[in-house]
């Protein structure tokens, strides 16, 4: 791509190798917009940029205000499903904005959006500053999906009531069997793995996003465990079984230099085997292998669709208290 002059005092321009002036954009703006979520080191930043998600295409802009970079936004391009969408990260540095330049990076989206024949721009506003959500609607912009971030503070968990709630979890799960394992899933469940997780946008709320269900295989899952090893993150999945399936899966992803912040990530129960408590029976006993594994945990992080109360109550009966709330917006490009 090449750059692209907006106005006298704002223009954009393709990332190239400029990582280190995207890393100060991005940190700062997540500093300013979610200061109780640690930001990467400049060594986890590049890594990160290196090995996105095997399934995705990325192309990565600045935007200049008088020649100096004060804005980042990145497409996220799938490939391999959701064809017609295009994820959106744009951040503009506090000091700037409103000043032109999220615009300018806005219409270069919607640009890129038309030149690579795809129809839905997809991507995140938080609601403590509403500077976020007023840019979206001034950009044509419609709310897609309101998401809850929750947090379990380990420091202050009541763990007699953990212990409480799995034993009687388990009460109602006796005829399944526990499995847990870091990374790569072992080759006789990772189909099942594949075949969970390619409900994810099928069993969970997805509001009026253009989402569509993921295309989801065995070396899909080898290579997204690979993909987050080299950029540092290590997975710990607790599943159950029943006659040697994987019915019910949870994952806990840990970033291995900044541990004490983590990320509980999908929990996917196939409906066939709903109304046995498992959900909460694997999410119970994939915290108790991470606290294990690594004690340096301190707190918990998660995102839920602010309408999937049955998730919300399950984790609400954890310890998790809300933090904040997002919203992804989509803007469908004619």
């Amino acid at each position: 791509m090449a750059a692209r002059p907006v106005s006298g005092r704002v223009r954009t321009e393709p990332l190239g190798e400029a990582v280190e002036t995207a890393y100060a954009i991005a940190r700062a703006c997540q500093e300013h917009d979610q200061p109780d979520v640690p930001f990467s080191s400049l060594e986890g930043y590049r890594a990160a940029v290196a090995n996105g998600w095997p399934d995705y295409a990325y192309e990565r802009s600045l935007g200049l205000l008088d020649g100096e970079p004060v804005g980042l936004l990145t497409l996220g391009l799938p490939q391999d499903d959701n064809l017609d969408t295009v994820d959106l990260e744009l951040g503009v540095l506090p000091s700037a904005r409103r000043q032109g330049v999220g615009r300018a990076l806005w219409e270069l989206a919607v640009a890129r959006t038309h030149e690579l024949g795809r129809r839905h721009l997809i991507g995140p506003t938080v609601q403590r500053h509403p500077d976020g959500g007023a840019f979206a609607t001034a950009m044509g912009a419609t709310t897609g999906l309101e998401e809850i971030r929750s947090r379990l503070d380990l420091a202050t968990v009541d763990q007699p009531h953990l212990d409480k709630l799995l034993a009687e979890a388990w009460a109602g799960a006796g005829d399944y069997r526990l499995v847990q394992w870091s990374g790569v899933a072992p080759d006789d469940i990772i189909d099942d793995v594949a075949y969970l997780s390619g409900r994810l946008l099928t069993d969970s709320p997805v509001g009026d996003l253009a989402w569509e269900a993921q295309k989801v295989d065995a070396e899909r899952i080898r290579e997204d465990e690979r993909s987050r090893a080299r950029r540092g993150r290590t997975t710990y999945h607790s599943g159950a079984l029943r006659d040697g399936r994987l019915v019910a899966v949870t994952t806990i992803s840990v970033e291995n230099e900044k541990p004490a912040q983590i990320w509980q990530s999908i929990t996917l129960v196939d409906p066939e085997h709903r109304g046995h408590r498992l959900g909460l029976v694997v999410k119970l006993e994939n915290l108790r292998y991470v606290r294990e594994s690594d004690p340096r945990v301190e707190v918990i992080d998660t995102f839920n669709a602010a309408s999937n109360e049955h998730m919300l109550r399950v984790n609400r009966a954890m310890g998790f208290q809300p933090v904040e709330s997002l919203i992804q917006w989509q803007k469908t490009v004619a």
